[in-house]
């Protein structure tokens, strides 16, 4: 690698970063990232702060799993690449579809189609299920419903189903036929309460009430993710998914759960899915499935689906779908070790027993600092959301969010900042005094930004 200055030269004259404006990006050059151990990156000045964003919600496992990157340089060393286009595969991939099979179980999900991330994912699952339907001769289910603050990725068909202006209004005009319901979102919603049950009741309503103008016979699939990540770490009412899995059950519709970040441990439970006592019909996962370390996929899929594709005798079961990387053998390689270290470590409930002392943490923080107006989180997915006027939770200046961060940073901890939110998914092998480094740190970047 060419040496400092050269790299601190060049921060952001030739690479345009992605969810960034470029002018933005080289009038404020990013912070370069050198390293990673254990649950601490290291900027290219030298200074180690405690990742709180685990890297984007994917390095559950921290930055120094050693099985994980032993199984990477192994399978370079065994078989590099080869394609699993229809006639070929490989040994690691057929092994981690039966771990796979295995670990979702619980979720009713014994199938996968493998992609290279999980905006793949989301179209895989997309596509899936309008093809679900053609097999079963009902080829007008094409539209898709989904959630207003939902995040799915950013192909065509993720960003048409996606619930947030800023990844839409650059690229429309996007998908046709997709319905969007309210968020259940207790802080901000057009339903006049802050009851969540109340609110996930009303959104229940409102979906019926889509259905009937829409007409059933035509919508493929409601796709939601289990808590809503990048939206602002939304956490439903226990009743809502239960609610929506119901709705779908009796009107023909599939149930998409959007797990990219969820799936694995994060919420608590192995799967948000799970949390909440909900089998969907497909799942999309990646993100933290090879812990971060390769990008890599996979979409699962339910016993009811998979019967219709498998029981097909005709073109219309064949699978015109896949991505050049579709099950590459050293992301196989990676997402086995990194499923045994998973289910090694337990993670899950350290998740949740680290994430009621964030949450709570978080909530102290809130008494403390008048420009905190809410807090959520559900397990190692927490967000405080930045007012200026509590009353009428008017959002922080973007410049105040900005300080926050800096702040924070400065005092050891890396946050993610999106609109006003301040977003927290550190690793989740971190410890009780991780989770206290974070709440010093981001009081610290509160009491600045307040000063």
């Amino acid at each position: 690698m060419r040496e400092t200055n050269f790299i601190i030269e060049n921060n952001a004259r030739h690479l345009w970063h992605p969810m960034a404006h470029p002018a933005e990006m080289q009038a404020h050059p990013p912070r370069i990232v050198n390293s990673g151990e254990g649950v601490e990156i290291v900027d290219i000045q030298g200074k180690k702060v405690l990742d709180a964003v685990g890297g984007l919600w994917n390095v559950n496992l921290g930055y120094s799993c050693e099985p994980v990157k032993k199984a990477i340089r192994d399978q370079l060393d065994e078989l590099p690449y080869y394609s699993t286009f229809r006639g070929t595969t490989n040994s690691p991939l057929i092994e981690l579809s039966y771990e796979l099979a295995e670990w979702f179980k619980p979720d009713g999900l014994s199938r996968s189609f493998f992609t290279s991330g999980g905006s793949d994912s989301v179209e895989t699952c997309l596509r899936l299920a309008r093809q679900y339907h053609k097999i079963n001769d009902q080829p007008e289910r094409t539209k898709f419903v989904a959630l207003k603050k939902g995040y799915h990725g950013t192909h065509f068909g993720g960003a048409s189903v996606n619930g947030n202006q800023n990844f839409r209004r650059n690229y429309e005009p996007l998908l046709p036929g997709v319905i969007h319901l309210p968020a259940p979102f207790t802080y901000r919603n057009p339903f006049n309460t802050t009851d969540g049950a109340e609110i996930a009741q009303a959104i229940a309503t409102l979906f019926e009430d889509e259905i009937a103008f829409q007409g059933a016979d035509t919508i493929a699939a409601l796709i939601v993710e289990p808590v809503l990540g990048a939206g602002g770490v939304i956490v439903p009412h226990e009743t809502f998914l239960p609610l929506m899995r119901e709705i779908c059950d009796r009107h023909g519709i599939l149930l998409i759960a959007d797990e990219v970040i969820t799936a694995f441990g994060r919420t608590g439970a192995w799967t948000g899915s799970r949390l909440w006592g909900v089998k969907p019909d497909m799942m999309s996962t990646a993100k933290a499935i090879t812990n971060g370390y390769f990008p890599f996929g996979a979409v699962m899929i339910s016993d009811k689906v998979a019967h219709v594709f498998e029981s097909n005798k005709n073109s219309v079961g064949n699978i015109g779908h896949g991505y050049t990387y579709s099950g590459h053998p050293v992301g196989a390689a990676a997402a086995l070790a990194t499923l045994k270290e998973t289910k090694r470590l337990d993670v899950a409930a350290n998740a949740a027993a680290r994430g009621e002392e964030l949450l709570a943490g978080l909530k102290a923080l809130q008494n403390k600092h008048e420009l905190i107006g809410d807090v959520r989180g559900k397990g190692l997915m927490c967000a405080l959301e930045l007012v200026s006027d509590r009353a009428k939770k008017s959002a922080a200046a973007k410049d105040v969010v900005q300080k926050v961060h800096d702040a924070t940073y400065d005092a050891g901890v890396m946050v993610r900042t999106s609109g006003a939110n301040v977003i927290m998914s550190p690793p989740l092998i971190v410890t009780a005094a991780n989770v206290q480094t974070i709440l010093t740190a981001l009081d610290a970047g509160l009491s600045a930004a307040g000063a």
